[in-house]
This record gives C-alpha cells, sequence and structure tokens, in this order.
C-alpha cells in the first residue's frame, strides 16, 4: 500500500477491532505477566481451537449455557494468534518476562505484518470475506487449527503448504472479518429500530 494513500474502510475497521484487542491484551498481561511464555506452539494451537469449536457449538445448538458471548471467543481468537506469532518470533529466547513497552513493540509487529496480508489477499480477492458468512469463517478457522496441527505433528515441516504463521495470520484475519460483520449487523439493527 502507498504510505500515502488514504486507508481503506476495511483497514480502519480492522484496526478498531485490533485496538480493542490489543487493550485487553494489555490489560491481562497487567494481571498475569507474560505467564503464556511457558506455552510451546502446540499448546496454544489448543487454546485457539477451544475458542473457535465453542463458537461452532453455539452456532449449531443455536443457544449457550456460559455468559461469555461468541464476540469474545474471536477476540480470545486474536489475541492466541498474535501471540503464538510472537511467540514463534521468539523462538530462540528463553526470556519470560519482557516491558510493556516491548510487548507493545511485539503486538504491533505481528499486528502490520498480518495487515499487510490481508491488503494483498484483499487485492486478489476484492474482498470476498464481505459476502461470507460468520458459520462459514468459523469453519475456516478450524480447519486452519486442523492443518497447523498437522504441521506442528510434522514437526513444522511441510512439502508445499505454507507453515504455522500463515495459518495463525489466516485465523486473525478471519477472527477480525466475524467482529467487523458483528459490528455492521449491530449497526443495521439500531438503524432498523429507528
Amino acid at each position: 500500500m502507498n504510505k500515502d494513500s488514504a486507508p481503506s474502510q476495511t483497514e480502519i475497521e480492522y484496526r478498531q477491532v485490533i485496538s480493542y484487542c490489543k487493550a485487553l491484551f494489555d490489560k491481562k498481561n497487567k494481571d498475569y505477566g507474560t505467564s503464556w511464555r511457558i506455552l510451546r506452539l502446540p499448546s496454544l494451537t489448543d487454546q485457539i481451537f477451544i475458542k473457535a469449536q465453542r463458537i461452532r457449538s453455539i452456532q449449531d445448538k443455536g443457544a449457550q449455557r456460559i455468559e461469555d458471548g461468541i464476540e469474545g471467543e474471536f477476540i480470545g481468537i486474536i489475541n492466541y494468534c498474535i501471540i503464538a506469532l510472537i511467540q514463534k518470533s521468539l523462538e530462540s529466547s528463553d526470556q519470560m518476562e519482557f516491558s510493556p513497552e516491548e510487548l507493545s513493540g511485539f503486538y504491533d509487529l505481528q499486528v502490520e505484518t498480518t495487515l499487510e496480508l490481508l491488503r494483498n489477499k484483499n487485492h486478489d480477492y476484492g474482498e470476498a470475506w464481505r459476502d461470507m458468512r460468520v458459520s462459514s469463517m468459523t469453519d475456516l478457522i478450524l480447519m486452519k487449527i486442523f492443518r497447523t496441527k498437522q504441521i506442528e505433528n510434522n514437526q513444522g515441516v511441510t512439502l508445499v503448504s505454507e507453515g504455522v504463521e500463515a495459518n495463525y495470520q489466516d485465523m486473525l484475519n478471519y477472527a477480525v472479518f466475524c467482529l467487523i460483520k458483528f459490528k455492521e449487523e449491530k449497526q443495521m439493527q439500531m438503524a432498523q429500530q429507528q
């Protein structure tokens, strides 16, 4: 993207979602520190799986018994994907604690890298995600999780496929898309009530 051009509507919405997710990430790091550094990548993949599976279960059943809503699970997927990307970038480091400034930099770097991927895919696909169902994107997240698990089971070796980073980035982007779609649906409902 040309740095002088105005951001697209998608990028504005994307950054709004990420801003909320990062604020929650920062608060949790104040509460828990960087305890997530102990988690290996397969453990983070399983955390993402638990959240995506709960979303699909609620979608299939049309009801939930635990108060936390689907939107919170998508936020969790976004933050766990970013944590996984940070962990992957820090594979050679055994440092457990980082300053808030360092963490912010790590988070922002992964967001910017993933946003660039989004720009490139939106260019080629013409923002096809806007016409997709949230349930379909949930299925795609689950598929990416199973792909990631298979790559992890193969010790990260792939023959022709992208690695785990690309899968985490895709899951992150799909989760952001879902939250954008939820926001649009709420705005439409509010407009209809007026």
